[in-house]
């Protein structure tokens, strides 16, 4: 986050002699309807954390990949084709996103998958999906080694997994996008730096942290805090002690917005800035100090503003899901549809059918896939990298958080 060889289904169709050899299964027609005449089910596999702290933005990949599926079969975007999701929860553990790989693998009927939300949780899923040619379209994992290899900050670029993809912009564009905000546009000067000592806040903070200092900014004092714990007065006394006019925070929004109020409390009225992992409405409930003026930057533009996305953003309000789309709701929704135009174009290039090897195939058209998505163009670069680099920074202001600037950011 093994190898389990691709399962081949042979299905006859009642009509006849005629056979579908494929990873799909084959639903006879029960009278009537979508499945009158037999057709073939793919399943988009869906992990994200469904239940825990981040559970907000879990559902709202689930809920938006499944607005994906239900919108291809009322519009028979491949014919002969239902898909379906099986969502999974990894509660943000890692030993639980590499469960449910192995399980997603297991099914024969998962051609692609869409998650996970979290780098860590990401980097225990990839080799079981690389090992059976599983695809797998993360919507918001900005670890640059997932894609690039280990040693990408050498300057050495190495596509570690094939089959791994993601419409999110990696933490490259996002960390050093967050320090030039904070420097030239913001003014401030003297930063203090804070991680949650996990694989996205860590990375996230020293992308930042070098791009800061090279603009002739201060790093004047770091800590790290430790996921799930509530008590930071430790962290908070040391921004105060160093006279920091602004804090960086790595990390995900239910400490970050702990952090922010405790923060505010030793009487260091100074914003804190962190990247996608804050964005959230939970980060500013967090704090039961007013948190006015905190910052964090999001990948895309926001959904709301974007032309792109006004039928997703209709569809989905109209299908009545309990839980909000949330930060990454468009590019689940882009995801899981590049899964599902990878599939059409499989099938299509083999006359209508699934082939037997249809997991690779999907893989290597989704390599190819470019469509006009809800967050814009959506398309891959040769390590499976999306090609929108748009980022927004975000303030909040009034309770809310409100976008600021936003702009293509070009390394």
């Amino acid at each position: 986050m093994r190898h389990r060889s691709l399962l081949i289904l042979t299905s006859v169709l009642t009509t006849g002699a005629l056979t579908l050899t494929a990873c799909g299964s084959r639903d006879e027609g029960k009278g009537g309807g979508d499945n009158a005449g037999g057709t073939t089910t793919v399943v988009i596999g869906v992990d994200a954390p469904l239940t825990g702290s981040l559970s907000a933005l879990g559902q709202g990949i689930k809920n938006s990949v499944d607005l994906a599926v239900q919108t291809a079969n009322k519009d028979k975007v491949v014919p002969g084709v239902t898909f379906k999701i099986e969502a999974l929860d990894d509660q943000a553990v890692p030993a639980s996103g590499q469960a449910n790989a192995t399980k997603l693998v297991g099914n024969k009927d998962v051609l692609g998958v869409v998650g996970p939300l979290n780098s860590g949780v990401s980097q225990q899923m990839q080799g079981v999906f690389a090992a059976a040619n599983l695809a797998q379209v993360s919507p918001a994992n900005t670890n640059p080694s997932l894609s690039q290899g280990d040693n990408w900050g050498k300057g050495e670029f190495k596509r570690p997994f094939k089959t791994y993809f993601r419409t999110a912009a990696t933490d490259v564009v996002q960390g050093k996008f967050a320090a030039q905000y904070l420097f030239k546009d913001a003014g401030k000067k003297k930063v203090f730096v804070v991680d949650d000592k996990q694989t996205y806040g860590a990375g996230l903070a020293a992308i930042f942290s070098d791009e800061f200092k090279r603009l002739g900014g201060q790093v004047v004092g770091t800590d790290h805090v430790t996921v799930k714990e509530t008590d930071f007065s430790s962290t908070a006394d040391k921004v105060k002690a160093s006279g920091a006019d602004s804090v960086y925070f790595g990390g995900q929004y239910p400490e970050g917005g702990l952090l922010s109020d405790q923060i505010k409390k030793t009487g260091a009225k100074v914003p804190v800035m962190g990247g996608d992992g804050i964005y959230d409405p939970a980060f500013i409930s967090a704090s039961a100090e007013a948190n006015d003026g905190d910052l964090a930057t999001s990948i895309g533009y926001p959904v709301e503003k974007l032309p792109t996305a006004k039928k997703f953003i209709a569809d989905y309000n109209a299908a009545g899901y309990k839980d909000p789309y949330a930060a990454y709701g468009g590019y689940s929704y882009d995801a899981g549809w590049a899964i599902i135009q990878a599939v059409k174009a499989v099938v299509d290039a083999n006359g209508g059918k699934l082939p037997s090897d249809a997991r690779a195939k999907v893989t290597e058209a989704l390599g190819k896939v470019s469509f006009d998505g809800v967050t814009g163009k959506v398309s891959f670069d040769e390590y499976g990298d999306t090609t929108n680099k748009q980022l927004t920074v975000y303030k909040v202001q009034g309770g809310k958080w409100i976008d600021v600037k936003s702009d293509t950011f070009n390394q």
